[in-house]
């Protein structure tokens, strides 16, 4: 057996749909942490256990129901936030004011106050049974969400109707009734999961707009101060200061790369978010309710475009990021090519020094060759002399002026030959290092 293979078949009902009671009080929470947070979150959640007193939970999981009787708390573990669902199935619920009780009601007010992190989705919803009665118009639905334009739906083909307006109220949450026609309580807990990963997947989707929204402002006149670099750069009636455009290249690519280091991992997570809405969305299988947006056709039009700005925005740092690159190679070639030309004039020079060393060297050795044939021929002196001296039949003069003409020969000719050795040396280092590149 594969050591993951009770875990991936685990995996699949790591998130189970509930089954809710009609009417019921529901509370939502999405609570953004860290990793360290998340494990503070953990343990508080286990005080509620305690208060309760229910034996907690060992360890943290992915999700973990914890049921006290009429009153259900569920813990789901995300990536990037720590979600809260509260429900309430007590039975003596006020008719004219469905918020009037929500599911956090029946939690310790101490406890909910010192949950740590920042709530980035708050929302109630009110589960009513309308099996045997009509669902409420739109002007009476309005007076549950304090005047605010509504949103309807009839998901799941009409057996359910659904109002919201996706704002906050008074109390800092959302709101959402459902009217239960003919649901089982399994088919109500998948629509409730449903609408509310849509409302707390939204609004991860739209953190990343505000990013958007502040590197835009940033990115147009960075496109053009790369354009007006270009265009300097293609024409060749002025001298450009290549110092002073690779400093600005490097500025700018370092901007760059900084704004995609803050907003990669935002702007894909906000696609993501996205995709999942869109997913649930369609899972609603909704009908109009007449003269109303429903929530996919608000979606649509809100959701939608804030997500295109924030992809929008992600290829746009990317296309400048390309550019500057190309601007950058462009910039190294002119460098080398500068470079090389200065190569080639300093080998010009340099040749040119050389052959005037050489000259000078020829020089040089006609006259070493002069100097060290008159101090050879002054030691030979010294022996004809001493021969001479010695009884030896030698004529001086005529032995000196002999030697003069051999020496001098002899001399040159060793100089030639050690001139020719060492220049040979040099041919032959020179060979290899050519053979190497």
């Amino acid at each position: 057996m594969h050591a993951q293979r009770d875990a991936l078949y685990a995996e699949l009902h790591s998130r189970p749909f509930q089954a809710i009671a009609t009417p019921s009080r529901i509370s939502y929470l999405a609570v953004m942490n860290d990793a360290a947070g998340k494990q503070r979150d953990f343990e508080h959640f286990c005080d509620l256990y305690a208060y309760y007193q229910v034996s907690p939970p060992s360890q943290d999981a992915v999700c973990i129901e914890a049921d006290f009787g009429d009153f259900r708390v569920r813990r789901e573990t995300h990536l990037e936030f720590i979600s809260y669902t509260f429900i309430d199935e007590q039975a003596d619920f006020a008719k004219d004011n469905p918020f009037a009780q929500t599911g956090l009601g029946r939690l310790p007010k101490a406890w909910l106050e010192c949950m740590d992190g920042h709530v980035i989705a708050a929302f109630h919803m009110a589960i009513e049974d309308a099996s045997d009665r009509v669902s409420p118009d739109k002007i009476a639905a309005r007076t549950f969400f304090e005047g605010m334009s509504l949103v309807g739906s009839r998901p799941q083909n009409g057996d359910a109707q659904v109002w919201t307006t996706f704002k906050t109220h008074s109390d800092g949450c959302g709101r959402f009734t459902i009217y239960n026609h003919a649901m089982s309580e399994t088919q109500l807990g998948r629509m409730v999961q449903r609408l509310i990963e849509i409302e707390a997947y939204r609004l991860m989707a739209l953190l990343g707009l505000p990013l958007a929204r502040h590197y835009n402002q940033s990115l147009a006149s960075m496109d053009q101060q790369l354009a007006d670099l270009t265009a300097s750069l293609a024409t060749t009636d002025h001298e450009v200061n290549e110092q002073e455009v690779l400093s600005h290249i490097i500025e700018m690519a370092a901007w760059v790369e900084s704004a995609r280091a803050e907003t990669s991992f935002r702007f894909s997570a906000t696609v993501a978010y996205h995709d999942l809405v869109l997913n649930r969305l369609a899972a609603l299988k909704e009908d109009e309710v007449s003269g109303h947006l429903t929530i996919t056709e608000f979606m649509t039009r809100r959701l939608t475009p804030a997500v295109r700005t924030c992809i929008a925005t992600d290829k746009n740092l990317e296309n400048l990021s390309r550019r500057i690159d190309r601007v950058s190679d462009m910039m190294r070639t002119r460098v080398d090519m500068t470079i090389q030309s200065q190569n080639q004039h300093l080998l010009a020079s340099m040749d040119r020094r050389s052959k005037i060393q050489l000259a000078m060297q020829h020089t040089v050795e006609g006259l070493s060759v002069a100097a060290i044939s008159y101090y050879s021929i002054g030691l030979i002196k010294y022996l004809i002399d001493a021969a001479y001296e010695k009884g030896a039949p030698i004529d001086k003069s005529l032995a000196v002026g002999i030697a003069v003409p051999v020496v001098i020969g002899g001399v040159w000719w060793a100089t030639r030959r050690i001139h020719k050795r060492f220049m040979k040396l040099a041919k032959e280092q020179m060979n290899d290092v050519q053979g190497e590149r």
